[in-house]
């Protein structure tokens, strides 16, 4: 069932899916949906991503339906709903924990996913399950290295420089304040605050984003 879904997932938009089995991590009232299906798109999350989002969710949920197995989608980070049974996952789940026990990524020193072809710019959605799907190989520990890119370049010293890894998920990676103020301060573009620098500088991924750079001013790229 995983080659197919995956293939699914993939002809659907999906830049990378990944499988993890998230025994442990869980709450009490849906620890019986063990299994996450995590999706990457490898693109800005704005509303056309999380339209993509939502659809390839929509489309994990009817094959699991389909083969007589519960599941959840958690939505993607930019269209949480207040209010709602799954919104009191949030302060426990995130997006990033599956997608780390799925292979797909580590969380860097800046504090988001990077994907080791596609950097830190995939948008992510999860479909938690209590289907039996092969779990992915974890990525346990952070592969930045002795990069400090995002350290040494980050405008408000927000990137603590502390690494991650499975073992020791809650370490302070970013003060959280000092990034908040900065994009507060900053000229805000179609309505968001801009920055991405922590983005923009990491080096997996790049290659690829450097292209897009070209071609437009630095303050138009706004993820």
């Amino acid at each position: 069932m995983e080659a197919s879904l995956r293939e699914e997932l993939m002809r659907g938009g999906a830049t990378v899916v990944g499988f993890a089995i998230l025994r442990g991590s869980l709450g009490v009232e849906i620890a019986h949906l063990e299994t996450a299906v995590s999706i990457g798109v490898d693109r800005k999350l704005n509303e056309d991503t999380i339209s993509l989002l939502v659809a390839l969710q929509k489309k994990a949920a009817r094959r699991l339906k389909q083969g007589g197995y519960r599941y959840l989608a958690i939505p993607p980070d930019s269209d949480r709903i207040q209010e709602t049974f799954v919104s009191k996952l949030y302060p426990s789940f995130t997006h990033k924990m599956a997608a780390t026990s799925s292979g797909i990524g580590w969380i860097g020193k800046n504090g988001l996913l990077i994907s080791p072809h596609f950097g830190p710019r995939l948008s992510l959605a999860t479909v938690l399950t209590n289907a039996p799907l092969r779990p992915d190989e974890p990525i346990e520990f952070s592969r930045c290295g002795d990069c400090s890119l995002c350290i040494d370049f980050c405008p408000s010293g927000a990137v603590t420089g502390e690494s991650w890894s499975r073992y020791k998920p809650f370490v302070e990676l970013i003060r959280l304040e000092r990034c908040r103020s900065h994009k507060n301060n900053r000229k805000r573009l179609r309505g968001k605050p801009n920055c991405g620098l922590c983005i923009n500088i990491c080096p997996y991924g790049r290659k690829k984003a450097l292209k897009g750079l070209l071609k437009k001013p630095f303050e138009q790229v706004v993820y």
